[in-house]
């Protein structure tokens, strides 16, 4: 059975949103007593079988975990939707693994748990398992990426008072919140800031806070505008603190925004039940991408015991038709979508990002690092093996309407005129 806990709250039992212990709230979506092997078969969702991979025969030819109980730890936003719903839709339990979730504030403390071993594997936002790898900010721990969870997934939001404020050559002086230093988020914030003339260290503040704290900011005026994950921008705008300026995808399209990892060393120890993980977070992501469950997801995940945010809310983040804060309803279907397998490109392109923001202070191999922590031929061995279709995973980077050569990230780098020179 899979279970949630939150590091400040005593330990949840999620069989039903509502943390009462039954399986109501999903019965209620299939008008029967629902198992979980049920829902599963009666979504009819997957190209693979439900006990993990088999033979001709029907034999079990994948090796038997090494050990089934799991802690994974996780951040309350939308990127961790596959996570949840392996969860509470039994993806977990059909590999033979018992999961417990625990809900986590900050991006800090999910690495530091992930590095110290209290987690066996966490939700990491990219590029964190880049920086972790090389010590950027923590104890220099060697990271795998089990599977991306989603692409796009953010937003640029503005206060409302900054309706009349939109161009951003005007931003000059406003307070910024971003969850976290080596984050998608604050290298694209930092990107278009500086497209627009505005130095990002000298001609705004950036701030970093937990997700959860970035709508109170907002709506008290200690920011001006914030980049995080969904649904927190969803939420600002339900509450009437906040518009959308930009969907992360309009800035990057297409950009990896979390991952689910491990350390090299569970790998190491653990190759069964890695590969287990593995399979039921691609089962999971494929779960959650195709458009007719996402309401589903929504009602599901909506609850106390996953994100405990209004179904509303949740609901206009995955299907995409959503309220700006300016008076508008926008359809943008692909505004989160999911997805396992990692851009190489796009790691190349995080890489120099923070190289050109001082982060990294040394020359490095961008695309040997890359490949050794995203793994992308071993997640798609993975994947052939469950029959589910790969891409190349080198997928094309357009950032602002201008494409990046990775081939050449040194050049791309100097191409800059603002940066911050270490």
């Amino acid at each position: 059975m899979s279970r949630t806990r939150s590091d400040d709250t005593t330990l949840l039992n999620t069989d039903c949103a509502c943390g009462c212990g039954s399986s109501h709230q999903i019965e209620g979506l299939f008008r029967r007593k629902a198992s979980r092997r049920s829902i599963l078969q009666s979504m009819a969702l997957l190209p693979f079988g439900v006990g993990g991979l088999m033979d001709a025969a029907g034999a079990q030819v994948v090796g038997k975990p090494e050990a089934s109980k799991l802690r994974l730890g996780y951040v309350p936003v939308t990127c961790a939707v596959p996570i949840l719903a392996a969860s509470a839709f039994g993806f977990f339990e059909s590999e033979g693994l018992e999961v417990e979730l625990a809900r986590t504030p900050s991006w800090a403390l999910v690495r530091d748990k992930l590095i110290n071993g209290e987690y066996d594997a966490s939700q990491l936002i990219l590029p964190m398992p880049l920086a972790i790898s090389m010590g950027v900010g923590s104890t220099p721990t060697p990271i795998r990426v089990a599977a991306i969870e989603n692409t796009n997934g953010s937003a640029v939001v503005l206060h409302q008072k900054h309706r009349g404020r939109q161009d951003p050559r005007q931003w000059k002086g406003f307070k910024f919140g971003v969850p976290f230093e080596q984050s998608i988020h604050n290298l694209l914030l930092r990107y278009l800031l500086a497209e627009s003339g505005l130095n990002p260290d000298t001609d705004v503040e950036i701030r970093v806070m937990p997700p959860a704290d970035s709508v109170s900011s907002l709506q008290s005026g200690n920011l001006d505008g914030m980049l995080f994950a969904e649904p927190w921008g969803q939420r600002a705008v339900f509450e009437g603190a906040g518009f959308y300026y930009a969907l992360s995808r309009d800035i990057f399209p297409g950009h990896a925004c979390c991952a689910v990892s491990v350390t090299e060393r569970f790998v190491a120890e653990r190759p069964n039940t890695y590969g287990a993980l593995v399979r039921s977070l691609v089962k999971a992501i494929n779960f959650v991408a195709i458009p007719d469950n996402k309401p589903k997801v929504a009602e599901v995940l909506s609850g106390p015991g996953y994100f405990n945010q209004p179904k509303v809310v949740l609901e206009q983040v995955l299907l995409g038709r959503f309220a700006d804060g300016l008076g508008q309803v926008k359809s943008v279907p692909d505004r989160i979508a999911f997805k396992a397998q990692p851009s190489v490109p796009g790691g190349i392109w995080m890489l120099t990002q923070m190289r050109r923001w001082g982060y990294i202070k040394t020359d490095i191999d961008y695309a040997a690092l890359v490949s050794r922590v995203f793994a992308p031929e071993e997640l798609r061995q993975q994947m052939r093996g469950m029959g589910v279709p790969t891409s190349d995973g080198d997928d094309p980077v357009n950032v602002l309407g201008k494409p990046f050569d990775s081939s050449d990230p040194e050049k791309y780098l100097a191409s800059f005129a603002i940066a911050r020179r270490s």
